[in-house]
């Protein structure tokens, strides 16, 4: 067994925590848990399959929560590995993690990997843009941003490669929890946007001694061009792109509902919030971040 942590956060993650440890376990030497007070039985699971379990307050940050981890966890391996409850690798992505991880120079610090969308049942192939994150690293050579949206893992030194094979995000829950889940999104998404255009708050970009990788940087400047598109049509010209022009009308109804849900309506519901905030408060900053408190209940 590699040396390898993999540290996956959770919250109320009945449904999904015994397929993601048991995923972990064939390549991790240890399974960390960072629990924000979970009510149902994800830390019995999770303890009961030999996965040590942390508890932390969630403070609306992914960023923090895994930071604090990296922090606080009695971490002993070379490397780290960053899971979603809800993810698991493919027996591939396994397989070449346990072949190519000994070989690699020491110069190597992290390992991006692609990430592939699983929706009602069905593995999204068409009309996706490629997902490529870095997900895994050498302790204490790396870092997440603190950003509201989108967060990233970045190194502070040493280089990243890319794997060939990928993992698989696969929610169990309901579509009506998916689309509660986006809702919430939708805000942190609609702060990141107004950041980009009206410096909100100063967020960690990765710069000065953090290095992000190519995809990741790809991302960002992406959102950037699309932060300066018209509200509204911007997300009505990104489903078109996604199920027509990249192929998405192929996948049948479940390909309809994720590239309509996820972008159009999701877009379109940043876009609603953006202009919310934009109609009550002008251009000014100061009255936007009363706004997003009032309402949102997020300080920024």
């Amino acid at each position: 067994m590699h040396s390898i942590s993999t540290i996956i956060l959770t919250y109320n993650e009945e449904k999904h925590i015994e397929r993601c440890i048991t995923n972990a376990q064939r390549f991790s030497q240890t399974v960390y848990l960072i629990d924000s007070f979970s009510t149902d039985d994800t830390v019995k699971i999770a303890e009961s399959l030999g996965a040590i379990v942390y508890q932390n307050k969630w403070e609306n940050n992914h960023a923090k929560q895994f930071n604090w981890g990296l922090e606080n966890l009695p971490i002993d391996t070379e490397w780290i590995f960053r899971l979603d409850a809800d993810e698991y690798l493919m027996d591939t992505l396994v397989d070449e993690i346990n072949t190519k991880l000994g070989g690699l120079e020491p110069h190597i610090s992290g390992i991006v990997f692609e990430r592939k969308i699983c929706f009602l049942g069905k593995l999204m192939t068409k009309g996706m843009i490629k997902m490529n994150i870095l997900r895994m690293f050498r302790f204490n050579q790396a870092v997440c941003e603190n950003r509201w949206m989108d967060e990233h893992i970045v190194l502070t030194q040493g280089k990243s490669i890319m794997f060939e094979s990928y993992f698989v995000d696969d929610n169990l829950n309901s579509l009506g929890w998916w689309i509660e889940k986006h809702n919430n999104y939708a805000t942190r998404e609609a702060i990141e946007l107004l950041n980009i255009e009206y410096a909100l708050v100063a967020f960690d970009e990765g710069g000065g001694s953090h290095i992000m990788s190519i995809d990741a940087q790809s991302k960002r400047d992406k959102k950037k061009k699309y932060a300066n598109m018209p509200l509204f049509w911007r997300s009505f010209i990104y489903f078109i792109y996604r199920y027509i022009f990249k192929m998405g009308f192929t996948q049948g109804k479940e390909g309809f509902l994720w590239h309509f849900l996820q972008g159009w309506w999701y877009r379109s519901l940043v876009d609603a919030k953006v202009y919310e905030i934009q109609r009550a408060c002008g251009e000014d900053t100061e009255k936007m971040k009363q706004f997003i408190f009032q309402n949102y209940k997020i300080k920024l």
